[in-house]
């Protein structure tokens, strides 16, 4: 039999992890545990076990780092998962100095940060430090600290990117919905360059990037095609011009909504692009210079896993990669390529042997409208011909995606004894742009069909045992779980709900101000405007508070205190539906965490608790 992993060994943060080069290729940092959190240490490039730790969070663990330059380096930390993140700076010529907080507003947010080409030494940062309501773009100088307002909040120029004469380009909305791609000159003046269909991006059309002398700008596009290609928008002409194309597969969006997941366009130390992850069911990298062809071809022969972060110096010598994989997590190699040498240097989770680990595997499942939803299975190691215990694991989002890769709950539910379903439901992104509108108006609707025909496609392919199907979903997906207990009460034995949406209403009107703008093309198209009546009315028909009196599956709810996203009073309203009418419900609050818990000792109690909860009520084995 597997032996049994604990929770821990999943959910712990990693030995060492995210390492990237140094502008001059002479270092190498990445994060690794100090004081039970992650921080940021530094090495020699030929000698890792000599690393310093440059920060000391001893409270949250940092996760979203970047070299500035080869004297400082950046960071995003926020409080108790409030998610009002402000950016730090580390200067590696101050080595006992501590970090400092470049955005030192208090109540104030960074949505989002650039290095931009051709103005070292500074950061442009996406603030709403002036007002809550409107989000600025600011140029930082991260020596001095001193901050510059260049756009005030203008939806118009959304996210301004700026160009090495200080000319702004950005992304913002008309009157009508619609992306459009804008330009302020230094004089101030203001020019639209493009209008894009709000109906083909509802989260806009990323990736967004300026090229490194300013005079395009790559764009993920739809426009006469399903599927999302990447083009490159001349800022003069307004001319797009496909880049690096893929017959079949979208370009890899996931980075939108995961910051730490590597950015879609592959870019070397000067901004200048080298390839394009695509995916679908795997990834796949297209070159768009002979010169990292080249280098592709030898990085993909160091793993059979899907090359994961990148990063290079300077002259583009050394090559720092990461590797995914289902079962060999986090493999970091550096590969010379003046001499052709490569050298593994960590595996993030070492004490994990890939032996033990479950394979996940691509499948598609068959919707009952005949819609292919692109699926992943993960079956224990040790699974017989009989159909056993399942967990179905719905994503959040609804827009972004399930792919291949470590997964840790997978692999925690599978060495359980369970086998793991994860579902690119319609509304999921990277399979073409009427998949994702296939979700407009069906939440609790045919999106729900979507994960039930999964279900009944694992119990007809033998996977599942019909008595023992268990569900597991946070943020959407938490919703997304609720609905299932509500809408298909007698489907699931057993239900977990990760801090879940339970009333459609109040979750949108609670998200805040500065990001409402931005609504407009996802959540109110999709899902309905709360401040119109008819629409409020549908909302609150669509959520599972309203049907928690059909809530038969006993059901495990985590939250966290410091949620702005789902406020703690929804997940304790459906708690006390349940208590009063005697349904079993366990109900964990954690005081120190947001949306999506970062805290180890958070994680491993919530696991723990999740697989004592699923052994009690389908039957898998507990630690």
């Amino acid at each position: 039999m597997t032996p049994l992993i604990p929770a821990e060994d999943f959910v712990a943060p990693p030995e060492r992890t995210r390492a990237t080069l140094s502008p001059d290729g002479t270092r190498i940092a990445f994060l690794a545990p100090w004081k039970e959190r992650l921080n940021i240490w530094v090495a020699g490039v030929d000698d890792l076990d000599a690393a310093r730790c440059v920060t000391a969070d001893d409270v949250r663990s940092i996760h979203d780092y970047s070299w500035a330059d080869d004297r400082f380096l950046v960071y995003a930390q926020d409080v108790g998962g409030d998610e009002h993140f402000h950016v730090y700076r580390v200067d590696l010529d101050a080595p006992d100095a501590p970090a400092v907080d470049l955005t030192p507003y208090p109540g104030a947010r960074v949505f989002g940060r650039d290095l931009p080409p051709g103005r070292p030494g500074t950061l442009v940062v996406w603030i709403n430090h002036r007002r809550p309501d409107e989000i600025d773009t600011c140029e930082i100088d991260i020596a001095t600290g001193e901050l510059t307002v260049l756009v005030t909040g203008d939806g118009e120029f959304g996210g301004s990117q700026l160009a090495p004469g200080g000319d702004l380009y950005g992304v913002g909305q008309d009157d009508e919905g619609n992306w459009t791609v804008g330009h302020r000159a230094p004089s101030g003046e203001v020019r639209t360059i493009a209008v894009l269909d709000a109906a083909d991006h509802p989260t806009g059309p990323f990736p967004v990037q300026l090229t490194p002398d300013g005079t395009g700008m790559w764009l993920g596009r739809h426009g006469h095609t399903d599927r999302l290609r990447l083009v490159r928008l001349d800022l003069a002409t307004g001319v797009e011009i496909e880049v690096a194309g893929h017959p079949t597969h979208d370009v890899d969006t996931r980075a939108q909504v995961f910051p730490t997941i590597p950015s879609p366009l592959i870019r070397d130390r000067d901004g200048e692009l080298l390839g394009v992850r695509y995916s679908r069911e795997r990834q796949e990298i297209v070159p768009v210079t002979e010169e990292f062809a080249v280098v592709l071809e030898q990085l993909e022969t160091l793993s059979d896993g899907d090359l994961g972060a990148i990063s290079t110096d300077v002259a583009r010598r050394r090559w720092l990669v990461s590797f995914v994989h289902d079962r060999e997590w986090g493999a970091t190699w550096l590969y010379d390529h003046a001499t052709g040498d490569a050298r593994p240097l960590f595996r993030t989770h070492a004490h994990l042997d890939p032996d033990v680990l479950a394979p996940t595997v691509p499948v598609t499942v068959r919707a009952r409208d005949g819609r292919d939803l692109p699926s992943y299975l993960t079956r224990p190691l040790d699974a017989g011909d009989e159909p056993g215990p399942m967990v179905l694991v719905p994503h959040g989002g609804p827009w972004t995606r399930d792919s291949w890769g470590h997964d840790p709950i997978a692999q925690l539910f599978a060495n359980r004894g369970y086998a793991v379903l994860q579902v690119n439901f319609r509304g999921s992104t990277g399979f073409g742009r009427d998949h994702v509108r296939a979700a407009i108006g069906e939440f609790a609707g045919a999106m729900q069909d979507d994960l039930v025909d999964a279900v009944e496609w694992a119990v007809t392919q033998g996977h599942a045992d019909p008595a023992r199907i268990g569900i597991f979903g946070g943020s959407y997906g938490g919703y997304a779980t609720l609905t299932a207990v509500t809408r298909d009460p007698h489907l699931f034995a057993a239900a977990v709900d990760y801090v879940g949406i339970s009333n459609l209403a109040t979750f949108m009107l609670a998200l805040p101000e500065a990001i409402r703008p931005g609504l407009r093309n996802n959540w109110y198209t999709y899902v309905g405007d709360p401040e119109d009546p008819a629409a409020y009315a549908d909302m609150i028909e669509r959520s599972p508070i309203t049907h928690a009196d059909r809530i038969i599956a006993p059901l495990m709810v985590f939250q966290g205190a410091n949620d702005v996203r789902v406020p703690q009073s929804e997940s304790d309203a459906i708690v006390a539906s349940l208590r009063a009418r005697g349904v079993e419900v366990a109900y964990r609050v954690y005081e120190d965490e947001g949306h999506m818990f970062a805290q180890t000792e958070n994680l491993v109690d919530m696991f723990r608790a999740t697989e004592r909860f699923l052994s009690e009520h389908l039957g898998g084995r507990s630690g």
